[in-house]
């Protein structure tokens, strides 16, 4: 079962262009990384950084890319077609919020069994794709904290 406790990863470069990422089992729904933690001990941090590495490819840690915590937790109801993922009981899940920040665009590798296709889009554009209102809202808030350096 999973842990109703996920990481929302919004991948973006300095110049505000934002990774999207469409899912294989819902076309149409596009999103930033994400991913549950695998087990209580581990940290939301390192859930990002490997939520980032299976989903994209990307190592959160490389040189010139900055994984930041900002600080910020969305906790929302699960889609009734995900609950089966979780405990019996379980309807709501909170999401910790992270940016990471690489150089430039770059094509990502996707994992196939979870996503479909990528874009890069400016941070509005971005915004106005995602299916979940919290991952739009997440993206949104990325110029606050692009500018203040978090």
């Amino acid at each position: 079962m999973k842990i109703p406790q996920s990481v929302l990863v919004v991948i973006h470069t300095p110049a505000l262009q934002v990774l999207l990422i469409e899912r294989a089992d819902a076309p149409g729904f596009w999103q930033s990384v994400t991913g549950s933690r695998d087990s209580v001990d581990e940290t939301f941090e390192a859930t990002a950084a490997r939520e980032v590495w299976e989903e994209t490819g990307l190592d959160a840690h490389a040189p010139g890319h900055a994984l930041t915590d900002w600080g910020l937790e969305n906790v929302y109801e699960i889609y009734p077609q995900w609950l089966h993922r979780y405990a019996p009981g379980v309807t709501h899940n909170t999401e910790h919020l992270f940016g990471l920040c690489i150089p430039r665009a770059v094509q990502v590798a996707l994992s196939p069994r979870e996503h479909r296709d990528q874009i890069w889009l400016p941070w509005a554009e971005a915004a106005e794709r995602c299916f979940s209102p919290s991952n739009a809202e997440a993206i949104s808030w990325l110029p606050r904290f692009a500018l203040s350096g978090h």
